[in-house]
């Protein structure tokens, strides 16, 4: 019989956890003024109400709640957007308040990412950063002083392809093998006026295989990301 008794204290126990945070959710929900959504469940939150196919799910959501959809993944609370004009008036109207990045826990382990334009935090050295990016790369006149370079590097990259395809009867070949020391010989010759890279060399195939190691572990799900104290 104690299987029995510690069966029913388990099961009070996580009953009152439930509907202690039911209210407690519930109360939040709404003083906070919060974008519509489902409630979700204690722990995991709304992760299963996006399916195996989380693009359906969220179509579904949209349609139920409209194009500002609250969630919580875990206990990460996560506001999606679900449509062209919301994104706008977000991210051009609203830029300032949504500026920074959601960082996952891979990429914080030696905080590189403060560095980062893409992955930084809004701040001082952010916009001096971003102000470089403007005003030296991306302007039109940069962009059109550099078409001969980049036209090189792209033509190099066709001639390594015919003749990978020569050498391969059957035709198939990789693309990404050539996309990739082209995208380094590409910066090579913006920065130092010489490619960096061979797709053909030892040196290459290393670093080829070094970094797509390294984004694969960047973009492999990690539950800590939804669960923070588990970090």
């Amino acid at each position: 019989m104690e299987w029995m008794y510690n069966y029913v204290v388990w099961s009070i126990l996580f009953s009152l956890l439930s509907l202690i945070w039911h209210l407690r959710w519930k109360s939040s929900y709404r003083s906070s003024k919060l974008p519509p959504g489902p409630r979700g469940w204690p722990v995991i939150g709304n992760i299963f109400d996006l399916g195996t196919l989380p693009h359906r799910g969220l179509a579904a959501l949209k349609q139920k709640y409209g194009p500002v959809v609250w969630l919580y993944l875990g206990p990460v609370k996560t506001m999606v957007i679900l449509s062209a004009g919301a994104a706008e008036e977000f991210f051009k109207n609203h830029d300032f308040d949504f500026s920074d990045r959601f960082v996952n826990v891979s990429m914080k382990s030696h905080e590189f990412y403060k560095s980062s334009m893409a992955l930084g935090a809004y701040s001082s050295y952010w916009r001096t950063l971003k102000r470089i990016c403007t005003v030296q790369l991306f302007s039109n006149k940069r962009i059109n002083e550099t078409v001969l370079i980049r036209q090189k590097c792209v033509d190099v990259m066709l001639s390594w392809i015919e003749k990978e395809v020569e050498k391969d009867a059957s035709g198939g070949i990789e693309v990404i093998k050539f996309v990739f020391p082209t995208s380094f010989n590409l910066i090579g010759n913006l920065t130092v006026s010489r490619d960096l890279m061979d797709p053909y060399s030892e040196m290459a195939s290393e670093f080829y295989s070094a970094l797509s190691g390294i984004a694969e572990c960047l973009g492999r799900p990690n539950i800590s990301d939804l669960f923070p104290w588990l970090r």
